[in-house]
């Protein structure tokens, strides 16, 4: 279990952590989801111990970590650029960590292996590191932060450089092995698909505030303000409402008629964008293409959100 407990921090007078609190158990991930300059890199800095906060404690397991160094705090990253050791091969690699806590290297590279066979690059273990793509790097990235089973792992952005296939697949066995090695983890992200797709719970994070907390079907279900919804990358917000798409049907025969403004073809269906006389700009997803003529939609207010 990972706890934050009234976590603040600031740099040079710039608040970038302010009275945040959250905890992630054993064999979920919890994102944190955010615009660039939100806190959310100097939130996962403080749980690996490489920055200290201002006031609030960490704790791993119960266990307060504010006076444990980070290479005692059996914390374990991935990073976007890999950060492999290239005089290394695929296994060297995968067992490094270990090797520096001492384990013997009969031993560390027997573990190694293991993970390696885990992420699907174990017939690969002796191959330089210069030879793998980006997909197999970030395969043994994986490994290597598993090694050894950390406390707590911690995911900054490892995904966002790949193409749209390996970022699944890796997303998936991420997911995967840290709910069948029960360890904590803490995904930073900017992507709210990344977020809802992988995440447990989501904590959304602007100008260092925790603006919510909450499992990605609560939270796009009701998001807590228009700020909130922005993060999440929702569709048909203001200031005071939001429309979630789903809530916006076609009605030729009985809806109000609403001025068109583009029909797109997306892999699966239309996205409709169209100008409401009540509502504003809408935008929602049908089966086929709309004319302007058949653009008459009803709206299920009893699913749309207002913002306080």
């Amino acid at each position: 279990m990972l706890t934050l407990t009234q976590i603040n921090k600031s740099f040079q007078q710039k608040t970038t952590a302010r009275n945040i609190s959250f905890s992630v158990s054993a064999g979920s991930i919890t994102a944190i989801l955010g615009a660039s300059g939100s806190g959310k890199s100097t939130l996962l800095n403080i749980i690996a111990g490489l920055v200290p906060p201002d006031s609030g404690e960490v704790y791993i397991n119960g266990a307060a970590q504010n006076t444990i160094a980070p290479e005692h705090r059996h914390v374990a990253m991935m990073f976007q650029d890999f950060a492999l050791l290239p005089h290394l091969n695929v296994w060297q690699n995968a067992a490094f960590g270990l090797r520096m806590r001492g384990v013997n290297k009969a031993a560390a590279r027997e573990q190694a292996q293991e993970l390696l066979n885990e992420v699907g690059m174990g017939n690969m273990a002796e191959r330089h590191i210069s030879a793998l793509s980006g997909g197999e790097k970030q395969r043994v990235a994986l490994a290597r932060a598993l090694a050894g089973t950390p406390k707590v792992l911690l995911l900054d952005e490892p995904f966002s450089s790949l193409d749209t296939t390996l970022r699944s697949q890796l997303q998936s066995q991420t997911r995967e092995l840290v709910r069948r090695r029960q360890i904590p983890a803490v995904l930073v992200t900017h992507d709210p698909a990344e977020a809802c797709f992988m995440a447990d719970n989501i904590a959304l994070l602007a100008g260092g505030e925790l603006l919510q907390h909450d499992s990605p079907e609560a939270i796009l279900r009701r998001p807590a303000n228009a700020q909130a919804a922005r993060l999440l990358g929702c569709l048909n917000v203001s200031p005071a409402h939001y429309i979630p798409p789903e809530a916006i049907q076609l009605a030729p025969s009985g809806g109000t008629a609403c001025t068109l403004q583009h029909s797109f073809r997306l892999p699966i269906g239309y996205r409709i964008e169209a100008t409401h006389p009540q509502w504003g700009a809408i935008t929602f997803f049908h089966d086929h293409p709309v004319s302007a003529d058949d653009c008459r939609v009803a709206v299920d207010e009893s699913r749309v959100v207002r913002f306080a």
